[in-house]
């Protein structure tokens, strides 16, 4: 804590909180600068970077303006914005602007290669002079074009006197096309416009890639409050109703929620009776019954009748505002996780530059000439490109993820591979994630046929998740729906439908036998028909896979507590049920602290929290949008074991990246003493460099192997 931070905290004086979205953050560098250069600012306590929503969060006195945090921001080299201007720190435009520019650098670079492969073959001078002057036309426009990223970002940091990993890359782009095109000019025998186009395009490459992934990352939150509806039709003093925006929403007005809508704030019920669908919410897996007095929030989805609600909260008050919230917190508690690549980040920018600047003085005094130990600082510049060091873990986590794609499991955040590898818990949720999600019956021996073509005719009429699965069972056991007359639905009821002259009915038990079942009448006689929701048909295999690699297994579901508890009896694990979206985040903290990393594994708006606060997260392609957004990775198809493979198959990918590390440190330990002895031309530099890439590249393919012999049970 800087001294202005202490003054702070002894004087008691109250700091208020600001939010500000920094798109342009790239790696571990940048988060240290930014707290660091922030902490030191007079008035302000404490400064918190979220990388993956590229968000800084700042407390200070009131006193201290939004707009000079902004300008300080600048003053590090990072331009910034309000959050609530750009509340997922995206900058599109730069994204698009980064593609067209490894689209430009890719073209150019293939073009000038194939000019320098003629000059390499031996062409005359006549020739290789006009091959010079073509690949000048071609490289310069391309390193104008290519190379802004980085001569706009060295350019910001240079104006306030601080440096960043863009500034020896631009000083060396700038030198080799400086120097390449005075030999051009001059008449020499090497230029080295293919060299330095090459290093433009595979460092914009890695750029774009990241990019890329950030964005998908920072897309959780828009997720989540995308659950809510729109707006609500409110109704008028006069009795009708007027549409309002969900923004626009208040406590106190009265909403109108039609069947099938989603509710755009909380509220209480004041009149009519329906069912909600509280799955995404709460992870209830049956619909529950709501009436005058009951709340239901914003984000619950009206499965039954119209009714009025007087509502409570709304924006940003409502409970998924709250869920928002708690996962924009735990985000900010995983920002602390570094990518070992990025841990060098620091010290590499005034390494370079001193290497550079010692081969450059120590030939002068060598009695070289200025060319010659300039042609020698540049080489240094570029060998030293921290390409290889920079693929060494995204390398393998790409050829990784693509081999568990093929195995029914998609990695999202490229460091989720990292953390699987370091898990030794994991908690699951129940319904959706050790279930299937989808009540099925479970014995359908009482009902003759008859009986089954009522049953699929009255299943079909309805939304309900019992219907839905008693109609997909009597599909496939071959029964055939039948016509029915008056066929109507009444929430909390059932289904009731006139066939033949007599009453037919699809009902809620009049007695509660425990668990899911609804009741047949046909013939004026009732027949039970039990439903469970399923486990997945390898939760029992998945979990010993699990437990053979070293992991503790546990549930934490926010469904009953009776019920969650016969589950975890099934699968000999320890089980918690009932449990709040809050509630799971504390857990993962509690086991954190204690040491723990934790893998969840959920699938409910619920979840979104706990998957977001979580050492590393995954989702069933069933999930929810929110989870599937906020999960480091997802698994489709109805078996568990690809949770198993990820684990087995992120812990093969992490003894790749230590062995890519490994050939990254030998190449510079060769790589940079010849250039600084003289041995290493630029274009030699920006080919060396090349090869290292393409080296932990190819050691890096070993994934595919490993991964395709690990069996999905």
């Amino acid at each position: 804590m800087n001294a202005s931070a202490a003054v702070l905290t002894d004087a008691a004086v109250p700091c208020v909180d600001s939010r500000f979205t920094v798109p342009g953050m790239r790696c571990a560098g940048c988060i240290g600068k930014i707290e660091r250069g922030l902490s030191a600012m007079p008035g302000i306590a404490v400064a918190r970077v979220n990388f993956s929503a590229k968000r800084v969060a700042v407390s200070h006195v009131p006193e201290l303006a939004d707009d000079a945090i902004i300008e300080e921001l600048r003053k590090l080299g990072f331009e910034a914005d309000r959050a609530a201007e750009n509340p997922l720190g995206r900058d599109d435009a730069e994204t698009r602007r980064l593609m067209r520019a490894v689209a430009v650098a890719g073209f150019g670079m293939m073009n000038i290669m194939l000019f320098s492969i003629s000059i390499w073959s031996g062409a005359d001078a006549v020739t290789r002079q006009l091959f010079h002057w073509i690949s000048a036309l071609i490289a310069i426009p391309v390193i104008a074009y290519a190379g802004r990223t980085f001569f706009a970002s060295a350019l910001m940091a240079l104006r306030y006197r601080r440096t960043n990993m863009d500034v020896p890359i631009s000083i060396g782009v700038l030198l080799a096309t400086a120097m390449s095109l005075y030999e051009t000019v001059t008449g020499g025998a090497h230029a080295y416009f293919d060299g330095t186009v090459m290093l433009l395009f595979f460092l914009l490459a890695g750029r774009a890639l990241d990019a890329m992934m950030r964005n998908r990352a920072r897309s959780g939150i828009a997720a989540l409050l995308g659950r809510m509806g729109r707006g609500a039709h409110v109704v008028q003093p006069d009795g009708s109703t007027r549409y309002v925006e969900a923004k626009r929403l208040a406590p106190g007005m009265v909403m109108l929620v039609a069947a099938g809508e989603a509710l755009a704030a909380d509220g209480a019920v004041i009149e009519g009776r329906t069912t909600v669908d509280s799955s995404m919410l709460t992870g209830e897996s049956e619909p529950r019954p709501a009436g005058p007095g009951d709340a239901i929030h914003a984000g619950m989805i009206n499965l039954g009748n119209p009714v009025r609600l007087k509502i409570t909260a709304a924006a940003q008050d409502t409970a998924i505002a709250d869920i928002a919230r708690l996962m924009d917190e735990a985000g900010q508690s995983r920002s602390r996780y570094v990518r070992i690549a990025d841990r060098a980040s620091r010290a590499y920018a005034p390494a370079v530059h001193t290497l550079a600047f010692l081969s450059f003085c120590g030939w002068l005094l060598a009695g070289a000439g200025m060319h010659q130990a300039l042609t020698i600082a540049v080489a240094v510049l570029i060998i030293t490109c921290p390409c290889a060091l920079g693929l060494a873990v995204p390398a393998a986590q790409v050829v990784a993820a693509g081999a568990l794609m093929k195995r029914g499991l998609l990695i999202k955040d490229g460091s989720a591979l990292e953390r699987l590898a370091e898990v030794d818990e994991v908690l699951f949720d129940k319904t959706g994630t050790l279930t299937l999600g989808e009540p099925r019956p479970t014995d359908l021996a009482a009902l003759n046929a008859g009986a089954r073509s009522v049953a699929l005719a009255l299943a079909q009429s309805s939304r309900h998740p019992l219907s839905r699965g008693l109609a997909l069972a009597l599909g496939e056991a071959g029964a055939e729906p039948i016509v029915l007359d008056d066929v109507t639905e009444t929430a909390g009821t059932g289904m009731t439908a006139r066939f033949e002259g007599g009453d037919v009915a699809l009902l809620r038990p009049e007695v509660e036998a425990g668990g899911l079942a609804v009741d047949l009448l046909v013939d004026r006689t009732r027949l039970r028909i039990p439903f469970i929701d399923p486990l997945r048909l390898d939760v029992h295999e998945t979990i010993a896979a699990l437990e053979e690699g070293g992991l503790h297994c546990g549930i934490a579901s926010g469904d009953r507590e009776e019920t969650v508890a016969s589950v975890g009896g099934r699968l000999g694990i320890v089980a918690i049920g009932g449990m709040m979206p809050a509630d799971k985040l504390d857990l993962l903290g509690r086991r954190a602290a204690e040491g723990h990393k934790v893998l969840m594994i959920g699938d409910g708006l619920n979840d979104g929290p706990a998957l977001a606060g979580a050492h590393v997260s995954i989702a069933p392609g069933g999930a929810s949008d929110v989870s599937q957004q906020a999960a480091d990775a997802v698994f489709v198809g109805e078996r568990l074991m690809p949770v198993a493979l990820a684990v087995r198959v992120a812990r093969a990918t992490m003894c790749i990246v230590k062995e890519n590390f490994a050939m990254a440190v030998l190449y510079n330990l060769l790589a940079v003493p010849l250039a600084i002895l003289g041995y290493v031309t630029p274009l030699i530099a920006a080919i060396a460099m090349s090869a290292s890439s393409l080296l932990v590249v190819g050691n890096s393919l070993r994934l595919a192997h490993v991964a395709g012999k690990e069996k999905v049970a």
